[in-house]
């Protein structure tokens, strides 16, 4: 799973999507591949989840969605990260990847 796989629940689609989160950056963004992960930059810095905090608005941000809709799967204390976007599209995840 390259960065992540679309899968629908009822009306609603559901992106799975490994991030590198990349605290500490001169400004939040969201784009690009690190081994297959959608890396998230984010300013804040990795105490006491404030990066992972940032790191799951930013991706609501770039999806498109309510912060609420972004789930933490796995990686509450690492840099690479498994989340799930509600509402997501996997059309703006490939977008991403790419850039």
């Amino acid at each position: 799973m390259p960065g992540g796989a679309a899968r629908r629940l009822g009306h609603t689609a559901e992106v799975r999507v490994t991030i590198r989160v990349r605290p500490g950056a001169p400004s939040t963004s969201v784009g690009g591949a690190y081994g297959g992960a959608l890396v998230v930059r984010v300013s804040a810095r990795a105490v006491a989840g404030q990066a992972t905090e940032a790191a799951l608005a930013a991706v609501a941000a770039a999806f498109g969605v309510r912060r609420r809709a972004v789930t933490l799967v796995t990686g509450a204390t690492s840099r690479t990260k498994v989340i799930e976007v509600a509402g997501g599209d996997q059309a703006v995840l490939d977008k991403l990847l790419a850039r």
